[in-house]
């Protein structure tokens, strides 16, 4: 076989190879960073100037003075981006069965008085692995244990669920939902001396 008969295929990939790797992830980076810069960079979420977390991604809370978020599958640590997935388990695997026994104790342990039933999200992780969100429910059932634990009327931690719910996607995709994180950071503002 001749150069000639190989010549464009070397051609065609050294072609390929060049607007596949090099200008299209450039360009598609370059319009991100310019059309959604915040998303861009991570969504990065900052207080007094220090970084706290991501509005996209997860974290663990386990204060009872805080909203607890979605639990995480995530190895080898829970909200992992570097390893976001799910258990895989199967709805009647008895890994996951146990799991989520151990996650509804310690529900009912950190707030005995809540006789509610414990939303489904509170108690089983995504596929992801990363939410941070938690439905509407899911936030109002912690209500009760944040208000007793920070000394706040219940009305008042109810009422920052309101204010920090997310509608639905044009209306009608998925659930109402609240951001844990921001959610949090709203807690500790309300206690602060300044409400600031």
């Amino acid at each position: 076989m001749s150069f000639s008969a190989i010549r464009p295929a070397v051609v065609v990939f050294g072609a390929l190879t060049l607007i596949c790797g090099v200008v299209y992830p450039l360009a598609v980076t370059g319009i991100g960073a310019a059309a959604f810069s915040a998303k861009a960079a991570g969504s990065l979420v900052e207080v007094g100037g220090k970084q706290v977390g991501s509005a996209l991604i997860g974290q663990s809370f386990s204060s009872p003075k805080y909203f607890w978020g979605r639990p995480s599958a995530t190895g080898p640590m829970p909200n992992n981006a570097a390893g976001s997935s799910g258990s895989n388990l199967g709805p009647n695997h008895p890994a996951l069965l146990d799991a989520v026994k151990g996650r509804i104790d310690a529900l009912k342990a950190a707030d005995p008085s809540n006789t509610a039933a414990i939303p489904v999200d509170l108690v089983t992780a995504s596929a992801s692995g990363l939410d941070p969100e938690i439905s509407v429910a899911a936030a109002r059932y912690q209500a009760g244990r944040i208000a007793a634990a920070r000394k706040l009327p219940a009305k008042e931690v109810l009422a920052l669920i309101e204010r920090h719910q997310i509608a639905q996607v044009f209306g009608f995709f998925g659930e109402p939902r609240v951001n844990v994180l921001a959610l949090n950071l709203a807690l500790d503002r309300a206690a602060s001396p300044d409400k600031g």
